[in-house]
């Protein structure tokens, strides 16, 4: 397919300023080479990576050395990995139509070219970081070569898991979508339940088990002298690959929708219309922005968590034997709760098989609620008798209150998704507020009424997780300081881990939603209803009578099930990453204070550089935002400029692989050319707050967790509330092709870069940043105390005109290039 003169341009452009990119990284490269490291007898820096792990085998559990004990954990994920490959396995031999299967394998293989693309664009965005990493340790802090390598390789590792389970992800989902289409042709809705559910939750048990098997394999089999090496690079390395797979994925899924979105109102066809050519396209992003993306980021999520909880433990518990006895208590409280998520799995799928499996009505939402309560109640109680027998003998009942601290996170997993519910679920008051407005105001009442929802939503999960890290801070303040610096810090950090604790059925749920809106693409792409003989064919291998209009009645209901959950594990993750950015924050303010013991005054609105950091993190939030959605905004253009100018509805039933190709095409082009932009803009200015003054940048970090956490919350079930109007307008109302439901298609195509493209990507970004930071900054004040701050500021000036021009960039050469003299209006085209 032939690109035009404008989009080689554009295509060139990455490139080009790669190498800008890279030859400012050579030049503070060539700065740092004319330092010879520190001293013999100087305090030599390099934060987190010159941790060490004391001894895990000197403290017995059980009579078991500690290390012992966590090498056992190894087990528990071999058998989540097992339950993976058996479940892919039962998934592969499940019955699907031919026509199902070679439309579900077109969308795998689409999505395949498009990781292909973008693993080797992650390698390209590594390089920067690997840069850094080199000049850092090698030459200022003084690593040797093979210290250093090992962060370089733990990098590429953490991201590379990242990839893996992202496409371990779409692997599983891809196969799911076409099983749960002719499932549904039996009419009984509990297959269409059954099997996007059983590959959400192997995709969920591989994820978690890989991520706490590579850690386990740091703390149990390395030696303690490089684990702060590998942690840190590992960390970093995942948190890349989540941040730039969710970033892209988010852009390319949002500009399929809504070019196909967009042509249902043009054109007046109905969903999924095979000669729509950006359908394939649509289906592709529902797995490169909902299952791709998620996956990244849950992975990164769950090891990033950890590392910032090791890196606390080290840093703030003076004595070692304690230090052993937490690091082994949060470990196997870890795999402990692998074991409550997959029996609670077999439980709550023994009790909805035995209650729907004959049903013929099932309310789809309602097995997915039990099995997250279900997962919450056995992970508490697994929780307190774990941490009896492991910490019983500590003074001071630390068995309880540590119990009570994590039981506060793991109840936010449970919790969290009901209060989403309550905005965004088809039954919710405030969707159903959005078709009523819309129904007498159009589109522009029901978009006011989702940011309604959205603004809502906001304020009761903003109290409910500041409510749940106040009764952690409250229990932390009974006898843990005698333990530990900071208590409060550790409590909120143990609430985070509990977020993530049935983490398998979190990403389950969430992986859930991908499976049934594609099952609903690959229902109508395969024209299956179309097919010579197809009556007779089904009749004979289903042993009934298909009926096709009910089987596309429960897809679409489960697809409405599937956005409220997929909107109820948004909230979950990025309260994780600000809760969890609070852990790896206090890291960098133990640095820069020698443990609190000094410059403690700065980290007050009275230092002046500390509020202007508060204000500039505000800054770059809504910056991030508005680069994302101007990537979809740009990208959805010209993919309704193609295909509304090559559609064909007369004489073909599908539209060509050539076209559908074209459209692919333009998603991808879009999504790297946004990613890449938004990358270099947040990798730059990390750099340049760092170089400024730390305390700014410990402000400018608080900011970024804050108002990120507000801005994605909002976002998120405002455009979740938007898109389940919609579906409320197609399965309850029965309301196709009128102008409620055009109304409501323009509300879910406002709501959609919101849910699945600017709020997600905050999780990854946040936590890059801070993880990240915590490099720069020990950067900024290393090259400081060799060179004198007239280096750091000059580097500061140059990183910040680097960061100035990406941002310039991420609008002004992201704009649709077309002027007010340019516009024809064209009624035929003329959307909404």
């Amino acid at each position: 397919m032939q690109l035009t003169a404008s989009e080689r341009r554009a295509t060139r452009r990455l490139p080009r300023w790669g190498g800008v990119a890279l030859a400012s990284m050579t030049a503070l490269w060539l700065t740092a080479c004319q330092n010879d490291g520190p001293a013999p007898g100087e305090h030599q820096v390099g934060g987190e990576a010159n941790l060490q792990l004391p001894d895990l085998g000197s403290v017995t559990f059980f009579g078991l050395p500690g290390d012992v004990l966590l090498g056992l954990g190894l087990i528990v994920c071999a058998l989540g990995l097992a339950f993976g490959v058996m479940t892919y396995t039962q998934l592969r031999r499940m019955p699907a139509h031919a026509a199902m299967r070679e439309i579900a394998e077109l969308i795998y293989t689409t999505c395949k070219t498009y990781l292909k693309q973008q693993g080797r664009f992650l390698l390209l965005l590594w390089a920067f970081i690997a840069t850094i990493i080199v000049i850092y340790y090698l030459f200022l802090v003084g690593f040797s070569v093979g210290k250093t390598a090992v962060v370089i390789l733990f990098s590429l590792i953490g991201m590379a898991g990242s990839y893996g389970v992202a496409w371990y992800g779409i692997r599983v989902n891809t196969l799911a979508n076409s099983r749960t289409a002719y499932g549904a042709l039996t009419g009984k809705p509990y297959p269409a339940h059954d099997i996007p559910l059983r590959s959400g939750m192997s995709i969920g048990m591989v994820l978690i088990s890989v991520e706490l098997a590579m850690m386990l394999i740091i703390l149990v089999f390395l030696p303690g002298e490089i684990a702060g090496a590998c942690f840190i690079g590992f960390a970093i390395g995942e948190s890349l690959g989540a941040s730039a797979l969710r970033i892209a994925g988010g852009i390319f899924t949002k500009i399929a929708d809504i070019g196909a979105d967009l042509m249902k109102i043009a054109f007046k066809i109905k969903e999924d219309d095979a000669r729509n050519p950006g359908v394939i396209a649509d289906c592709t992003g529902d797995n490169a922005g909902d299952s791709v993306g998620p996956s990244a980021d849950g992975f990164e999520t769950y090891g990033v968590t950890g590392v910032a909880l090791i890196t606390f433990i080290l840093l703030g518990v003076p004595d070692q034997t304690m230090q052993i006895t937490l690091l082994v208590w949060l470990f196997v409280i870890r795999t402990i709760m692998v074991i409550a998520s997959g029996a609670s799995y077999f439980i709550n799928g023994a009790l909805t098989r035995a209650r729907y499996g004959n049903a013929d009505e099932m309310d789809f939402e309602r097995p997915l609620t039990s099995l997250v309560w279900l997962t919450s109640l056995v992970s508490l109680g697994l929780t307190f008798l774990t941490s009896a027998l492991l910490l019983g003998g500590q003074s001071d009942g630390l068995w309880w209150k540590l119990s009570l601290i994590v039981s506060c996170g793991t109840l936010a997993g449970a919790l969290i998704p009901e209060l989403v519910k309550v905005f965004t679920s088809t039954n919710a008051k405030h969707t159903r507020e959005v078709v009523i407005s819309a129904n007498k105001g159009g589109a522009s009442l029901g978009i006011l009424s989702g940011f309604v929802a959205g603004n809502f939503s906001a304020y009761w999960l903003g109290l409910a997780i500041a409510g749940l890290m106040a009764i952690a801070y409250w229990i932390s303040t009974m006898g843990l300081a005698a333990l530990m610096l900071a208590p409060a810090v550790f409590a909120f950090g143990l609430v985070a881990f509990g977020f993530l604790g049935m983490g398998p059925v979190t990403i389950a749920v969430d992986s859930y939603g991908p499976v049934t809106d594609n099952a609903q693409s690959v229902f109508e792409l395969s024209t299956i209803e179309e097919i010579p003989g197809i009556h007779e064919e089904l009749e004979r291998d289903l042993g009934q009578k298909p009926d096709f209009e009910r089987a596309k009645y429960l897809l679409e209901a489960n697809d409405g099930a599937g956005n409220t959950f997929k909107a109820t594990a948004k909230p979950v993750l990025i309260g994780t990453a600000v809760v969890g950015a609070t852990t790896m924050i206090f890291s960098i303010m133990m640095g820069l204070t020698g443990g609190l013991e000094h410059d403690v005054e700065k980290l007050s609105l009275l230092h002046a550089p500390f509020l202007l950091g508060l204000l500039v993190g505000g800054a770059v939030i809504y910056w991030f935002t508005g680069a994302s959605t101007q990537a979809v905004t740009t990208g959805a253009y010209r993919a309704v400029e193609f295909i509304a100018a090559n559609i064909k509805l007369d004489g073909v039933t599908r539209a060509s692989a050539e076209d559908s190709s074209r459209v692919v095409q333009i998603c991808t082009q879009y999504a790297q050319r946004g990613m890449f932009n938004i990358f270099l803009g947040i990798f730059f200015s990390t750099l340049a707050f760092a170089f400024i003054e730390p305390f700014f940048f410990i402000g400018y970090l608080i900011a970024m967790a804050l108002f990120g956490l507000y801005q994605a919350i909002f976002m998120a079930n405002a455009g979740g509330a938007w898109d389940n109007a919609k579906k409320l307008v197609e399965v309850d109302l029965h309301a196709k092709g009128t102008a409620l439901h055009d109304a409501t298609i323009v509300g879910d195509t406002v709501g959609d870069p919101f849910k699945d493209t600017s709020s997600v990507a905050l999780n990854p970004v946040i936590k890059f940043t801070t993880l990240f930071g915590l490099l720069a900054v020990e950067l900024a004040v290393s090259l400081s105390a060799q060179n004198g701050s007239g280096l750091t500021t000059t580097l500061a000036a140059v990183f910040f005109l680097a960061s100035a021009y990406f941002v310039y960039r991420s609008f002004y050469e992201m704009r649709i290039g077309e002027s007010l003299e340019d516009i024809k209006v064209d009624e035929a085209l003329t959307v909404g």
